[in-house]
């Protein structure tokens, strides 16, 4: 039973993964036909972002429980710290391209502090925040 809910997991992601590559593939080719440089940039930015984080992620996942050995709290506190970056880079490019489309400064303003909250709040849940 337990082989069979990884192997759902396993497929979810993988068609996860492909839906996400076939948007942002179609996403990047409209804003190129488009002349649109900076979305087609944007685009495959933020695709390449959201696939470090995966990356980072599934090798948390595999890493061994703590046990108290120096290396592996090491790997830990390093791929926590890249998650965060990486987390923080997206929620920084999304917020400037909402902000960029707020009818005003108040709603800009709004947005960025959003986007600030966020970040801080996954600072202390990441570094801060001992179970």
């Amino acid at each position: 039973m337990e082989r069979g809910g990884a192997d759902g997991a396993a497929v979810l992601v993988g068609t996860g993964l492909v839906a996400l590559t076939l948007t942002s593939a179609v996403s990047a080719y409209r804003a190129a036909a488009a002349g649109d440089a900076g979305t087609t940039a944007f685009v495959a930015a933020s695709y390449s972002t959201l696939l470090l984080l995966f990356r980072c992620l599934r090798a948390y996942e595999r890493l061994p429980p703590p046990a108290g050995d120096a290396d592996g709290n090491g790997r830990r506190a390093r791929l926590r710290r890249e998650v965060w970056a990486l987390c923080t880079l997206l929620t920084v490019m999304f917020a400037w391209k909402v902000a960029a489309a707020m009818p005003s400064w108040p709603a800009a303003a709004t947005v960025w502090a959003m986007a600030a909250l966020t970040a801080a709040g996954g600072c202390v849940a990441l570094f801060h925040h001992r179970p």
